[in-house]
């Protein structure tokens, strides 16, 4: 069996499971000594409270499992270690659990035999056919029940880390648009300096232009006015 919180591994929610665990694994052990001292009504009782002890503790296990997903990946291996143990535990307390049920003399007391004889044996053993019947049927949707909460775990916990993931990538879309219209604010900055320019060297182009040309008249001006 697993042995009692024997290092720091875990969260604190992790702790906190673990903990309940062996509280409820605790009195699960006491239900099932007290069983073989019972008999009839009081036993049936016993078996359910028992039932619903060692739901409790798969329960926790789950619980367990699924929040070993945040330990550090350091302490991961004590961690799976510590939960193979608890499952362990449990699947030999529900076989210890299904031995004590199946045990007809001690849960029908004085009214059972094996060997039934007349209309009121067939009876009571017609009774105790339905009853293990409604048994086996309540082992069978218990497990089926306990197949879909941890499919529903699993699906939870997916449908979370999908969140994060989509989320981080909507948060890097954010971040890639305001970079592309901060550059395209810079782009266009760059444009208007760029036509601002043009349009200077356009200006000095005329004016030079025009100076020359001044510069040409002066000359033919002063040329033409010594031949006159």
């Amino acid at each position: 069996m697993s042995n009692p919180l024997d290092t720091d591994a875990g969260t604190e929610l992790f702790k906190h499971y673990e903990t309940e665990y062996q509280l409820v694994r605790a009195d699960l052990t006491q239900k099932l000594d007290q069983i073989n001292e019972l008999s009839g009504e009081p036993r049936k009782a016993a078996l359910s409270a028992a039932e619903r002890a060692l739901e409790e503790t798969d329960e926790l296990v789950g619980q367990m499992q699924m929040e070993k997903q945040n330990v550090p990946s350091s302490q991961r291996t004590a961690i799976n270690r510590r939960i193979r143990d608890y499952k362990s535990d449990v699947d030999g307390y529900r076989r210890k659990l299904r031995t004590l049920a199946e045990d007809r003399s001690a849960l029908f007391g004085g009214r059972y035999t094996d060997n039934p004889s007349g209309s009121s044996g067939d009876a009571q053993l017609e009774q105790r056919q339905q009853l293990l019947s409604g048994t086996d049927r309540l082992d069978r949707s218990t497990q089926r029940l306990k197949a879909s909460q941890q499919l529903a775990n699993e699906t939870e916990f997916i449908g979370a880390n999908t969140l994060a993931t989509l989320q981080q990538q909507r948060e890097t879309i954010e971040h890639t648009t305001r970079v592309m219209y901060e550059s395209e604010g810079y782009v266009d900055r760059s444009l208007k300096s760029i036509k601002g320019i043009a349009r200077r060297m356009a200006t000095n182009r005329i004016i030079t232009i025009a100076i020359i040309t001044v510069l040409v008249l002066l000359i033919f001006a002063v040329i033409f006015s010594k031949f006159k």
